[in-house]
């Protein structure tokens, strides 16, 4: 499948809730490591559309991913690529292929506009609970290190129930929690220069 429709809930939290998280569920001992690789136009002509577009690399393998909003959450829409096409995209010689290719096509870019900006690392804790998925994650980039539990359902009642079931048993305060992409991009280091103090 090519295409799937994601609804996750998620939650940033602070170093001492994600130790509680840790411990308190089963959650297995060691952590995948996967690394997320971020594209974007000079202009930021995705952000302006609400869209993302990314490299997972993960057990050894590559995915482009192009997230778009949808009625139901997102819509992601992947293809995967060989260790060379990858590395011709971090070199700058992006190559779209088909899936992406037609959905960026709809909205007018083209891999020609699209910049390589870095990179964010996650180790990344899985367990199946409840019928969800709880995902605790530990990421670093640009120097930064945040911790984050996501939550993915098959439908909104189940998500929110098991984000709010486990927020109030492990003490969890809610936090506005921007997605990943948009924590990169946020604290990237020309961003904090150019931004207005609080």
């Amino acid at each position: 499948m090519t295409q799937e429709i994601e609804m996750e809930y998620k939650n940033l939290l602070t170093e001492s809730e994600y130790t509680r998280l840790q411990e308190g569920l089963p959650f297995p001992e060691n952590a995948q490591l996967q690394v997320n690789h971020y594209f974007e136009t000079a202009g930021f002509a995705l952000k302006e559309l609400g869209c993302a577009l990314r490299i997972r690399e993960k057990n050894g393998a590559f995915t482009s991913t192009l997230k778009e909003p949808h009625p139901q959450g997102l819509l992601e829409t992947h293809d995967a690529l060989s260790d060379e096409e990858a590395e011709q995209w971090f070199n700058g010689n992006i190559t779209l292929k088909n899936n992406i290719a037609e959905r960026m096509a709809a909205n007018n870019i083209h891999a020609e506009d699209l910049t390589y900006y870095g990179s964010l690392t996650t180790r990344r804790r899985e367990l199946d609970y409840k019928n969800v998925l709880l995902v605790l994650d530990y990421s670093t980039y640009h120097g930064n290190d945040d911790y984050e539990l996501e939550i993915e359902a098959q439908s909104e009642t189940a998500g929110l129930k098991a984000m709010n079931d486990i927020m109030k048993d492990f003490s969890i305060d809610k936090r506005y929690t921007p997605n990943k992409i948009q924590r990169f991009f946020n604290s990237a280091p020309e961003n904090k220069r150019h931004r207005k103090s609080d």
